[in-house]
């Protein structure tokens, strides 16, 4: 029976235009883990995701949170399942990698509130790179260790339903002590199931006493009586029986859990990426304010010699001390916001036993430059997100599961009809002068049992059929949903480098006008108040940019997560 997802932020040099450009923080971590190549890499996509660590929240932070894209809806699958009974799936693997990450100094809660060191050009550590957040997902994440559980509970079950074959021992002693007839009786026997329905007995009884004349077959010989036989369906529960089909929905089960498991670590993965892109992005917005500050105090010194020397009023420089006291908060701001994201993205980055890890600002590294991705893909790329996502395995195996259902109620519509023989000797002296328990004896027998209303039968075989329908819909369903989310993220993904470039090329703008704007001011023919507008621009626009890189990279997170990869794309992985 068988059933069957650098910014080098050149702005507000401290000359004139804008600051210096930002050093590339940190070294770049590689791990052995390759990242998938989604271009072409469809057939191997799977292989990226051996299983391994209820879903966390990982917000983003307060102004960047708005610009994120909705998160997918991923429900759950995995590789398609064997259609064979036989082929039982495989135990979980979890994923390794060799480049484990340190283990952090053990913190107070009231660590998490002490300001952080906000020097982001110094600090010997290593950049904390994508992979290894991803791979701290894979091999350390507890909700994922908890989602693993339900395949140990799926096993246990399976194994459970194979306690139906096990070898059964059997005894009884049965004694009339008292009375006209003294009897003493005493069995023992072995019953082995056969999988193929029907089971093997053999036994071994005494039966000493004064016996009634109607009950003289439980006498036997002194020395007592073997028996064995066996008994098989010839009709009803030959092909399916109530043992055989507990057990093949437990191993549908196993088959089902796994791409639900599996649906959740690729969420986890895409909720790590976006949390790792926020500190990121954070961290960089931390860099803008800070230049914006030392740009402010550096002309503070000029402006209060200019003052002193009669060549400026002195209102000019108490508006300079404003803009630093307001670059200052919004620094301090930042500081709070890089500070938040961090701790958040512990939840994911842990160290090998589990202990969440703060990354430093000193381990902040650039963003990647984006890849552009042309339209042309996305038709193969929809073909990947079908032949991956975790819901098509998961309702294929919920439909396996009904097709045994549908088979064992077809099994009612049959009569029963077992056949059975067995034979037995006695041994020892005989207890009757006839000597009728010393011969050899054998009995073949043949039972019968006709339901003839078979409504039992009716009934669970029409509740089967819609069950089986109703599935068949939804998998539709979910089919059409996959090819919507993969085309709703592609059109994010574009849309975010589209708005890159936009947004990078106001930067441009924003920073040239700046410095036009203190040109102007040093030589006398334009107020402080003119350049102060022009660098809040210039702020407001460097802040755009790492906007749009923020939204980039949660897209593409985004859109790993709607192909069903566990694992981040090059895009996100380059150094």
């Amino acid at each position: 029976m068988h059933c069957c997802m650098n910014m080098p932020i050149a702005g507000l040099r401290a000359s004139l235009i804008a600051g210096s450009v930002i050093a590339v923080m940190g070294c770049s971590v590689t791990t052995n883990q390759p990242p998938v190549d989604l271009k072409r890499l469809a057939g191997n996509a799977a292989q990226t995701s051996t299983i391994t660590v209820k879903q966390s929240e990982a917000e983003s932070n307060d102004q960047i949170e708005t610009k994120l894209s909705d998160p997918l809806q991923l429900v759950s699958n995995e590789d398609e399942a064997t259609t064979d009974l036989e082929d039982l799936p495989e135990a979980a693997e979890f994923l390794t990698d060799e480049d484990s990450a340190a283990e952090p100094e053990e913190r107070a809660i009231e660590d998490y509130l002490q300001p952080i060191p906000l020097d982001l050009a110094s600090g010997n550590a290593s950049a904390v790179v994508i992979d290894q957040v991803v791979n701290s997902v894979h091999e350390s994440y507890p909700l994922l260790a908890a989602a693993l559980l339900e395949n140990s509970i799926a096993d246990g079950k399976q194994l459970a339903t194979w306690g139906a074959f096990d070898t059964k021992f059997k005894s009884a002693s049965q004694n009339g002590a008292l009375g006209f007839y003294e009897t003493y009786r005493q069995d023992i026997g072995f019953v082995q199931p056969i999988y193929n329905g029907g089971e093997f007995f053999s036994g071994y009884r005494i039966g000493r006493g004064n016996f009634q004349p109607w009950y003289l077959e439980r006498q036997t010989n002194e020395g007592g009586e073997f028996k064995a036989g066996f008994r098989v369906p010839l009709l009803k529960n030959r092909e399916i029986d109530e043992r055989r089909a507990a057990l093949w929905r437990a191993t549908y089960e196993q088959q089902r859990v796994r791409p639900e498991v599996r649906a959740q670590l690729i969420l986890f993965v895409r909720e790590a990426s976006i949390a790792y892109w926020t500190w990121i992005a954070t961290g960089q917005q931390y860099r803008i304010w800070q230049q914006a500050l030392e740009l402010s105090e550096e002309r503070n010194s000029r402006l209060q010699r200019r003052v002193e020397e009669g060549d400026l009023d002195p209102p000019a420089l108490q508006d300079n001390l404003r803009s630093i006291a307001l670059r200052e908060s919004k620094l301090i701001d930042r500081g709070r916001k890089l500070q938040q994201s961090a701790v958040k993205l512990s939840l994911f980055y842990r160290s090998a036993d589990g202990s969440p890890i703060i990354p430093e600002p000193s381990q902040l590294r650039d963003f990647p430059e984006p890849t552009e991705f042309l339209a042309s893909q996305i038709e193969s790329d929809i073909q990947v997100a079908l032949s991956q996502r975790p819901e098509l395995a998961a309702l294929d195996a919920l439909y396996r599961q009904i097709n045994v259902d549908l088979a064992e109620a077809n099994n009612e519509y049959l009569p029963t009809v077992d056949a059975q023989v067995w034979n037995s000797q006695d041994v020892g002296e005989p207890t009757s002068s006839k000597r009728d328990k010393s011969r050899y004896e054998l009995e073949a027998s043949l039972f019968i049992d006709v339901p003839l209303q078979r409504r039992k039968a009716r009934g669970k075989s029409h509740a089967a059929e819609a069950k089986l329908s109703q599935v068949a819909v939804k998998r539709r369903f979910t089919q059409d949903k996959i090819v919507a989310e993969v085309q709703a993220a592609f059109a994010g993904l574009t849309a975010a480098y589209d708005r890159l470039g936009k947004a990078r090329e106001a930067k441009r703008l924003a920073e040239y006008m700046a410095d036009v704007e203190r040109r102007r001011f040093e030589l006398g023919q334009s107020g402080l108040l003119d350049v102060f507008i022009r660098e809040q621009s210039a702020i407001e626009a460097a802040d755009g940019e790492v906007e749009a890189l923020l939204e980039y990279f949660a897209a593409l997170a985004n859109y790993t997560a709607a192909l069903a990869f566990d694992w981040p794309m090059p895009a996100e992985s380059k150094p």
